[in-house]
């Protein structure tokens, strides 16, 4: 899905607002960026758009949806649209490649089930804290391709994990997930944890370490924390 030909679109295209999706608490913009005679539909949520959160009062949602995309790029899950960082007509903020859903998947019956991009999915929440994964943030391309959006309450430093994806809580990690995390700690504390700098704190950037050494740790998948609310709501 990502080529040099789409980076530089969505990079140094020009952008064009076409719409606003209304239901999203933030601001969430329908945009087409046109480089040359390339055009891409694409996802623009400005930070001027943002509405403060009491819990991740550092830094800008923004920034937490890019660190996602390069965890996700970086350690081969390929799960997040490819995402930037520009200035837009109403600010700076970030731009996703919008993906286009198989319709014929009933997402309701889906997330439940044990697909195996599901299980990477539910893995790669776990090493970014997602305080958000709904049924409505997955996107199935096909039988076999997934992607997640909504990425932008992640990393926080406590462990806030939220999600409808636990059919796998307390099961025990295979070898390639193992071989993984091992992967994702070097990457975290080498060059990795040098992108992600600019976009969060130096604690965020500790405590994902913490969290991929307690996996490894455990051999496991997490359990739900007892103290936080495991399932978002509305769940979709």
């Amino acid at each position: 899905m990502v080529t040099d030909d789409s980076l530089l679109t969505l990079t140094q295209g020009d952008l064009h607002v076409t719409g606003r999706l209304v239901d999203a608490s933030n601001a969430t913009l329908y945009a087409t960026a046109t480089h040359e005679d390339q055009a891409i539909v694409c996802i623009y949520k400005p930070i001027a758009g943002e509405r403060p959160l009491w819990d991740f009062s550092d830094g800008c949602l923004a920034h937490r949806e890019y660190a996602a995309y390069l965890v996700s790029s970086h350690l081969g899950f390929d799960l997040v649209p490819l995402t930037i960082l520009r200035d837009g007509p109403y600010g700076f903020g970030m731009v996703q490649q919008w993906v286009d859903i198989d319709e014929s998947i009933d997402l309701g019956k889906f997330f439940a089930t044990d697909h195996p991009q599901l299980r990477s999915m539910a893995l790669f929440d776990a090493i970014i804290n997602n305080t958000d994964r709904k049924i409505g943030h997955l996107l199935p391309v096909d039988a076999q391709t997934l992607f997640g959006c909504d990425h932008g309450v992640t990393f926080h430093s406590e462990d806030k994990l939220r999600t409808v994806l636990w059919q796998w809580a307390d099961e025990p990690l295979t070898a390639a997930e193992i071989a993984l995390l091992q992967k994702a700690k070097a990457e975290i504390e080498g060059e990795l944890g040098q992108l992600l700098a600019p976009l969060l704190t130096n604690l965020e950037i500790q405590q994902t370490s913490r969290r991929i050494s307690d996996l490894l740790a455990s051999g496991t998948f997490p359990l739900p924390n007892p103290d936080w609310p495991a399932v978002p709501w509305p769940a979709f």
